[in-house]
């Protein structure tokens, strides 16, 4: 289960705008997370899109470093924090992650917030009843 597929990447114009238009949002330093849940039918408990300001990050390598350190994050953890619960209550979610750090983060400071960001979405879909 520890891979990030293409059908696992929101990729559909429509859905993000979606998403950022209608989803509620929390903040964990450096990550803004927005998020909603979804109606359509997925045979994926979640679809994710990563963001990195260009207006921070000028330079495209540290943008993709940012993202890589992401990505890997959310592979390692996505299996055991969030999609056991997504499959248990037969959710599905979409899912924005936007790095708004001013430096480059580590993969351990990654890592040790987005852990607690999927916890976070899983006490906010149990009180989220729409």
């Amino acid at each position: 289960m520890n891979t990030f597929k293409k059908e696992e990447r929101l990729c559909s114009k429509k859905l993000i705008e979606e998403l950022f238009h209608n989803g509620s949002s929390f903040l964990l330093y450096p990550l803004r997370i927005v998020w909603l849940k979804n109606s359509l039918p997925i045979k994926i408990p979640a679809q994710v899109v990563i963001n990195v300001s260009k207006r921070r990050f000028k330079r495209a390598v540290d943008r993709n470093l940012i993202k890589r350190r992401i990505r890997e994050s959310y592979r390692l953890n996505k299996s055991e924090n969030l999609y056991h619960f997504l499959n248990e209550n037969s959710t599905q979610l979409l899912l924005g992650i936007h790095y708004i750090g001013k430096e480059i983060a580590t993969f351990n400071v990654i890592d040790k917030k987005l852990k607690l960001v999927l916890v976070k979405l899983r006490q906010n879909c149990l009180t989220d009843h729409s």
